[in-house]
């Protein structure tokens, strides 16, 4: 099992009703993860769900879901951002 720092912004934090947290996982990518956030149900299964736009970091280093975790590791959650 690993320890993984979550970090969530914006409207995922305000879905999720928390910051951050400390999750501990099997999961060995960060898709995975996600599908385990996901599987929670609830304002996660929502904020998370696979029909919706998220994007992730993994170490403070934007990433896709196929990145490896590693104990210790951050991981953050948030929606796109469109500037202009």
């Amino acid at each position: 099992m690993k320890t993984i720092r979550l970090r969530y912004f914006a409207a995922i934090r305000e879905a999720v009703g928390t910051g951050s947290e400390t999750v501990h996982t099997a999961a060995a990518t960060l898709g995975a993860l996600r599908d385990e956030l996901i599987a929670r149900g609830g304002a996660h299964g929502e904020a998370l769900s696979r029909g919706r736009a998220v994007r992730a970091s993994l170490d403070q280093t934007m990433t896709d879901e196929t990145a490896a975790l590693s104990d210790g590791a951050e991981v953050a959650f948030f929606p796109p951002v469109t500037g202009g």
